[in-house]
């Protein structure tokens, strides 16, 4: 299970880094999406949780309670993701809920490492 936690981990956080480059960069598409929900002065913090949850998914690959600490952020701002496009009556949704189960999937794949 360890090297399943750490392969997801590793490549979630290129993915969550990718994500924040995007914001801070301004990147139309993400700048759209977060128009969309009103979203664009947060741009800056959004990034900034991003990369505080990669940073911390790969400290967890060697110290688990920050694995785990930084995954169930990932679930919390994917969740917030979702229930912010929903309450705006966005219903693209798939995107983050997709990111939401990786999020959950690399909580419980570090848990069962322990």
């Amino acid at each position: 299970m360890f090297i399943a936690a750490s392969i997801l981990s590793l490549l979630f956080s290129a993915l969550l880094v990718f994500s924040a480059v995007g914001k801070l960069r301004k990147d139309p598409k993400q700048m759209a999406v977060l128009e969309l929900v009103k979203a664009t002065k947060a741009a800056p913090l959004l990034a900034t949780l991003e990369i505080a949850a990669a940073a911390g998914l790969l400290v967890g690959v060697a110290w688990w309670p920050i694995g785990i600490a930084a995954g169930i952020g990932a679930v919390l701002y994917f969740a917030g993701a979702i229930v912010t496009h929903l309450r705006v009556g966005d219903r693209a949704v798939t995107s983050a809920a997709v990111l939401l189960g990786v999020s959950v999937a690399v909580v419980v794949l570090r848990a069962l490492a322990l």
